[in-house]
């Protein structure tokens, strides 16, 4: 029987984009974004949004004043956009 942790694991992938948002966080706010990602990851429509405009990815997770857009793709969770909450979806 599996753990409840191993039926949820999805494999986290960044898009060019996102790596490019990560790098211009500072320190403080990667680690904080970083953690909530591991814990996000075992079970990632249990603590998202639905989009209503799908333009920019279909979910996104809130960190603080940070939000991060995904789309799920069978057990891949594909990180598009890393942003503060004001310029996310412009």
């Amino acid at each position: 029987m599996k753990k409840s942790s191993e039926k949820y694991s999805y494999k986290i992938v960044y898009t060019r984009n996102a790596a490019k948002d990560i790098k211009k966080l500072d320190s403080v706010v990667k680690k904080r974004i970083g953690k909530k990602l591991k814990l996000l990851a075992s079970n990632p429509l249990k603590h998202s949004t639905k989009l209503s405009d799908s333009r920019i990815g279909n979910y996104r997770w809130r960190v603080g004043n940070y939000r991060i857009i995904f789309d799920i793709k069978r057990k891949r969770i594909e990180i598009l956009r890393i942003r503060h909450r004001r310029e996310v979806y412009k």
